[in-house]
């Protein structure tokens, strides 16, 4: 009988230890149970993918003209609202502005998960606007502005090319008047008065 005890004592040592394991899906969850249904949807709340969503909108209608006049542009702006916005002023027939859309498309690709990119083609032929941004993707999608009332509007139109930099409030922070001589220049305003401008 005294040799019994102690092995009595650890089959239910064992047992006991046993129950409170559970099975392999409560040990994943560190040892709690689940009690909710199995169609229980979890909680969602806002993430960082939820507010990229108007970006990817914006970007997926690049090397495009999309809407035409002030009102679309506003659309499109109001659209990204709460998000830095670089706008570029551009026209085919626009010599500088020839010269710096390679300047851009590479800024897309190096900003564009954080900063909207959105052209306005001022007092241009559709067809040679057209014509232009297929043959030198800028990488954003550019409202037509036959014209010239959509640049006015936001404070352009006097100089070709011009630059605005908004805010995610909505305000304009900056205006470069002209276009860029290189990249780095681009990079630099769009590090300070886009990247910058939610301070």
């Amino acid at each position: 009988m005294k040799n019994a005890l102690p092995a009595l004592l650890a089959v239910t040592a064992l047992a006991a230890g046993l129950a409170g394991c559970g099975d392999a899906d409560t040990a994943q969850r560190g040892g709690a149970v689940d009690t909710r249904p199995a169609t229980t949807a979890p909680e969602t709340t806002t993430s960082p993918a939820n507010a990229q969503s108007a970006l990817e909108r914006n970007a997926a209608d690049a090397n495009r003209l999309v809407g035409e006049g002030s009102e679309d542009l506003k659309a499109r702006l109001a659209s990204l609202k709460g998000h830095p916005v670089v706008v570029n002023q551009w026209a085919s027939w626009c010599g500088p502005c020839r010269f710096e859309f390679p300047f851009f498309a590479a800024a897309v690709k190096k900003h564009g998960a954080k900063v909207a990119f959105v052209g306005i083609d001022y007092m241009d032929d559709r067809d040679g606007a057209q014509g232009f941004i297929d043959e030198q993707p800028p990488g954003f999608p550019s409202v037509y502005d036959g014209d010239g009332e959509a640049a006015r509007a936001i404070g352009g139109g006097r100089v070709m090319p011009t630059t605005l930099f908004i805010g995610p409030d909505g305000r304009t922070r900056h205006k470069k008047l002209g276009g860029y001589a290189n990249a780095s220049e681009l990079d630099a305003d769009i590090r300070r008065y886009a990247l910058g401008a939610s301070r």
